[in-house]
């Protein structure tokens, strides 16, 4: 071994602090420390050597011969035949060359490259990547410094290259021109044509592709998918990363039996605000004989420094319209992510001091109507303000441990008269201000507790004379209630295994006297689901237009099994029921008093006895009719890694009965042993998967909702083949057909299957997960 240009390394290498270089070699990201040494100073570095023979001088040229290696820093030269001027740094390479450079590696006949400047050309090469694993040939190579690689007449993909002269992956991008840019981690790639199988799908001038993670300018695969309602829909969208902390995306999309679509989307960063902006616009639809627009926009911002030893004012904007009422139905999948046909739109601002905060907005909402299934809309709130205190543990009456709180809000509501779902152009609202104290107190001891708790809710009503309610009104209502339970423990066991077992009776006592309320408006008052929460809450109504007059006792009891090593829960159950003491008098417009003295009886359980499945159960059941009013079964069983299956039946008697079955399996494990898995590559190539989430109706017999296709892994590819039928009213569904082939390391082609299935299949896995970025080393020669 031979060492050229000195032993060791120059003394600023080693303190990089004391030489005049020392600024010159700080890191940038993703950048070697070689790659930031200045031309002159790696002149300097040492140069290793070896060889079965060797000729030359010293600081002359030096050749050679038989297993020839030069070595220097993070580039690695073999070769039979080496010549290498110590003078400029030109090396030329024969006869098996092998050059690696921080991992990157290229293998070849002959080569020429300065190892000072990093320039240079490769013949007839073969070569792999190292971050992506990404491997190709091509007719030369040249090396254009450390950064960029300019690859002629080329072929790349990420599939493996198996041992031998040929080489045909199943995908394959063949071009006349590959750059590989190091600093913005692109490829670029002109005249180039993406092969599938040996078919080409895909050509264009320019393709551009990613060499890691890291964003970049450029289009992103097209999308294609097939609708029953918007026919053949291609979308070819382009992305701009204007700046580390905004970037924007513009997606045009030709739909067959609609038109053309232009969406958007820009996203901003900063330290003190966030925000996305997305729109939608379609002139001329076919289907509507209109223009069709959406427009969804979210900021959030903090509009100050913290003031006074509080917090920064707060400043949260949320904005959603559309064009017309059958947008929802028409786009379901479009910008605004309808689930419903409520948009809400908001501009509020908040701020808070210790105990203190004040926090005040416009709220409305732009309801699409249906005029054979029209909703009544929620009020606006233009505007609503509130002050808030909330100061717990203090000291009342010589005894530590009371919290305190006490909320006002004054709020103008504002709707639109309906007529058949369809605005009259008549308004309806008024003023409401409430204020609610509350004072409570926990006492609690190890195995018990017991909470006391008083409030006083006051309203004053300002109303509109249209609404046949009184002009004005006040209402003061107070309520006391006490909460208590007990905890009893002991040890037991089962099935051999050892726990700790719980029985918990609660006590629950409120008290609510009977104000009338029947001619207050209800601005935003409404019935509380039957839930264990509500049976255990102070009032049967939510929002604060109704105050029910419940006075009643609640009586549930609970038990769970602990693991007595980890404290996890495995089991759980409760029953739990409320005895009115008096009627209720005070309902919900429309409403009838409530006169049954108990109430439906509540069953809820849970089980994981193991981490692979849970089950869950929550029954109501009228113990007078003796039948089950509302019945949620569910389970869910994970038995491994992309293994997952989940089933709920629900039934609300006289309402609805619907079944939901969600799944992902790996085919192989239906029929045999299932693969282990791999590290970020699931459970590695050649494996099927099956994936799908169904919602049936079983008194209509028919599918509501269906979300089912296969997965499949070829190692360097992913494809998808996805179903998707959602109902866009009683009467009519739309449905589509999308097809997506994922290639690792380059792109995604076709339709965005992967997102409709990450969005409805419950614990869905990605067939990629992240993994380690690899370093030079991994591929060290």
């Amino acid at each position: 071994m031979l060492a050229l240009g000195g032993a060791c390394a120059p003394s600023w290498a080693q303190n990089t602090g004391a030489g005049p270089d020392a600024a010159a070699i700080r890191l940038k990201s993703g950048e070697s420390l070689i790659q930031q040494v200045p031309t002159e100073v790696r002149k300097q570095l040492p140069v290793f050597i070896w060889g079965e023979s060797l000729e030359g001088e010293m600081d002359g040229v030096t050749v050679m011969q038989g297993g020839a290696e030069l070595r220097r820093h993070d580039t690695v030269i073999r070769a039979d035949r080496i010549e290498h001027d110590k003078r400029t740094g030109e090396t030329k390479a024969q006869g098996n060359v092998l050059i690696n450079r921080n991992g990157d590696r290229f293998t070849g006949p002959d080569a020429e490259v300065n190892v000072n400047s990093h320039w240079g050309h490769f013949n007839q090469p073969e070569f792999s990547l190292l971050k992506n694993e990404g491997k190709g040939d091509a007719r030369r190579v040249d090396f254009m410094g450390d950064d960029r690689t300019m690859v002629h007449d080329g072929r790349y993909s990420t599939c493996p290259r198996p041992p031998g002269s040929t080489w045909m992956p199943d995908w394959i991008v063949r071009a006349s021109s590959i750059e590989l840019d190091r600093v913005e981690d692109v490829g670029i790639a002109k005249s180039g044509v993406i092969e599938f199988k040996g078919v080409p799908i895909l050509a264009a001038p320019i393709l551009s592709f990613p060499l890691s993670d890291q964003r970049k300018t450029g289009a992103l695969p097209p999308s294609l998918s097939i609708s029953t309602q918007s026919g053949v829909e291609l979308s070819t969208p382009y992305y701009f990363n204007i700046a580390p902390n905004y970037d924007a995306t513009v997606t045009p999309t030709l739909m067959t039996k609609r038109g053309l679509d232009l969406s958007g989307e820009f996203r901003y960063l900063q330290p003190g605000y966030t925000g996305n902006l997305r729109t939608s616009y379609m002139p001329s639809d076919k289907l509507r004989d209109d223009d069709r627009w959406a427009v969804a926009y979210r900021h959030n911002h903090q509009l100050t420094r913290p003031i006074g030893g509080g917090s920064p004012i707060g400043l949260r904007v949320n904005l959603n319209k559309v064009s017309d009422d059958n947008y929802w139905r028409d786009f379901p999948r479009t910008i605004t992510s309808l689930t419903s046909r409520l948009l809400h739109n908001e501009v509020a601002l908040g701020w808070g001091k210790g105990p203190w905060s004040v926090s005040g907005g416009m709220y409305r909402y732009q309801t699409l109507q249906d005029v054979n299934a029209p909703i009544t809309p929620p009020f606006d709130r233009l505007p609503s303000i509130g002050f808030s205190y909330e100061q717990p543990n203090q000291t009342l009456f010589g005894a530590p441990g009371w919290d305190l709180s006490l909320g006002t809000n004054v709020t103008r509501f504002q709707r639109a008269v309906l007529s058949a779902g369809v605005p009259t152009g008549r308004e309806i609202g008024g003023d409401r201000s409430v204020a609610v104290a509350q004072i409570a107190r926990r006492w609690q001891a190890p195995g018990w507790y017991v909470t006391p708790k008083a409030r006083v809710h006051m309203a004053r009503y300002s109303n509109d004379n249209t609404t046949g309610s009184t002009v004005s009104a006040t209402r003061t209502v107070p309520t006391v209630s006490i909460d208590s339970g007990l905890v009893f423990e002991r040890p037991a066991e089962f099935f051999g295994t050892s726990y700790i077992q719980t029985l918990e009776p609660r006590a629950f006592a409120t008290w609510t006297p009977f104000r009338d309320q029947s001619k207050l408006p209800n601005y935003d008052s409404g019935a509380r689901d039957f839930n264990y929460s509500s049976m255990f809450a102070e009032h049967a109504f939510s929002g604060n237009d109704r105050i029910s007059d419940t006075r009643a006792v609640t009586v549930g009891v609970s038990s769970r099994l602990l693991d007595s090593e980890t404290g996890a829960e495995v089991v759980r159950l409760g029953v739990a029921q409320r005895a009115l003491l008096a009627d209720q008098n005070v309902t919900l417009p429309r409403g009838t008093p409530v006169t049954e003295r108990l109430s439906d009886t509540l069953l809820a359980g849970r089980v994981q006895w193991d981490p692979l499945w849970s089950l869950d159960a929550n029954v109501q059941y009228n113990t007078k009719t003796r039948e089950s009013r509302r019945t949620t079964l569910g389970g869910r069983y994970t038995p491994g890694p992309y293994k997952v299956l989940s089933a709920a039946y629900r039934i609300q008697k006289g309402v609805s009965e619907q079944l939901d079955l969600g799944w992902q399996w790996p085919l192989s494990g239906i029929w045999g042993r299932t693969p282990e898995p791999v590290p970020g590559r699931a459970l590695g190539p050649g494996q099927w998967y099956g994936v799908g989430r169904l919602n049936y109706s079983m008194p209509d017999r028919k599918l509501i909702d269906v979300i089912a296709g296969f997965e499949y892994d070829a190692g360097c590819w992913l494809g998808r083949v996805v179903l998707e039928r959602l109902q866009t009213s009683s009467n009519t569904s739309d449905r589509r057909i999308l097809f997506q082939l994922e290639f690792n390391g380059f792109s995604k082609v076709g339709g965005s299957s992967l997102q409709s299935i990450q969005a409805n299949v419950p614990k869905y896995q990605y067939l990629r997960e992240e993994v380690v970025q690899p370093n030079r080393f991994q591929q060290y020669d």
